[in-house]
C-alpha cells in the first residue's frame, strides 16, 4: 500500500481496501478518515465497510465525506480530534482531498 506522510503522524492516500487495514494498524495507525463520498466510482468499497474494518482491527475511523475541495469547520474539527489520537491515514480517490482538509487543519 502507498501513501504519503505529510507529518510523522499524518498521511494520506488513494482507495484503500478492507483487506489493507490490518497492515495499517501494524505499521502504527491507530485511525482511518476517509474523505471519499460513498458511490463515487462503481465498485469502490463503502465508508461502512471500510469502517468495519477498522473495527475489527481496533482502529478508529471517521466518514468525512468531501465533493471537490469544499469542507466545513466542522469537518476540520473532527479530522483534528482524530489527529489528536496518534498516527492517522486519511484517503479519498487520489489523496488530494485529504491533503486539502489535513491543510485546512493547519490554519
Amino acid at each position: 500500500m502507498g501513501f504519503t506522510f505529510l507529518t510523522d503522524s499524518y498521511a494520506v492516500s488513494a482507495q484503500i481496501l478492507p483487506e489493507a487495514i490490518a497492515e495499517l494498524a501494524s505499521q502504527g495507525f491507530v485511525g482511518v478518515v476517509c474523505n471519499r463520498p460513498d458511490n463515487e466510482d462503481p465498485g469502490q468499497p463503502t465508508a461502512k465497510e471500510i469502517e468495519a474494518a477498522c473495527v475489527a482491527a481496533g482502529l478508529e475511523f471517521v466518514h468525512i465525506p468531501m465533493v471537490g475541495p469544499n469542507y466545513t469547520a466542522d469537518d476540520i474539527a473532527a479530522l483534528k480530534v482524530m489527529m489528536g489520537n496518534g498516527k492517522v491515514l486519511g484517503y479519498c480517490r487520489s489523496g488530494n482531498r485529504s491533503s486539502i482538509l489535513w491543510k485546512g487543519a493547519q490554519q
